[in-house]
């Protein structure tokens, strides 16, 4: 297989050395490049990252009840937080990528960084057991682990905005996807967001649907917050 150049500046970032160093190559090589790539690492990675910051939040907040513990795990174990990680290790300058992916940026998306970062653990997992994949798993998310927030503050606008109309005795907000731009690896999406009721549309942008409903019903909290102040006026 490939390997990337530098790639030692690499494994000095992650502080751990491969017996088998093929791994690491497979754990950086995009299904673009070869049909020997990261998927099955990231399938493993992904299920050790999960299970290691759930015991380790366990242990951390023996106070908090279980959605709670959901909450903040979800705020750490997802696209954007792996992706975050997988820049301060500058892990686009290390992935081996099929022509197509490499002229359209395939090296900055978050979804290609995320996957890689959970290869990569589940790598050292293959090549050295558990014990050393959950202390990579601690060391890659030390900065986060040390700034997590009240988990009251990370209900998702979706949910806030649920909230927010059930307190009021009113209907569920409707979300329509309105279009979808771009190519199949570059889409955007655009959501619109009805709460028929309080006769309130917003909209979102983004590119996934998930995140442009999320930035729709931000919009719409700000409308129905504004709607219910005036009312009370």
């Amino acid at each position: 297989m490939k390997q990337p150049q530098n790639i030692n500046s690499l494994i000095a970032k992650l502080d751990y050395t491969f017996k088998n160093s093929e791994l690491l190559i497979e754990a950086l090589t995009h299904r673009s490049a070869g049909a020997r790539n990261y998927e099955r690492l990231e399938f493993l990675g992904d299920s050790i990252v999960n299970f290691v910051i759930a015991d380790k939040l366990f242990s951390m907040y023996p106070q908090y009840p279980e959605g709670d513990l959901s909450r903040l795990r979800a705020s750490l174990v997802n696209q954007d937080g792996l992706a975050n990680i997988a820049r301060d290790l500058n892990l686009g300058d290390y992935l081996i990528l099929g022509g197509g992916e490499l002229k359209s940026g395939g090296y900055r998306r978050d979804s290609i960084l995320s996957d890689t970062v959970e290869a990569i653990i589940g790598a050292v997992y293959i090549d050295a057991g558990f014990e050393l994949a959950r202390n990579l798993v601690l060391s890659l998310y030390k900065k986060q682990l040390k700034n997590i927030p009240d988990p009251s503050t990370l209900k998702d606008p979706k949910t806030q905005l649920q909230e927010l109309l059930q307190s009021r005795k009113l209907s569920l907000p409707v979300y329509d996807v309105s279009s979808i731009s771009g190519k199949a690896h570059n889409q955007m999406f655009s959501v619109t967001c009805s709460i028929d009721e309080l006769n309130i549309r917003s909209s979102g942008q983004a590119a996934s649907r998930r995140k442009a409903e999320q930035q729709a019903a931000i919009e719409a909290i700000s409308k129905v917050e504004l709607e219910i102040n005036e009312k009370r006026q």
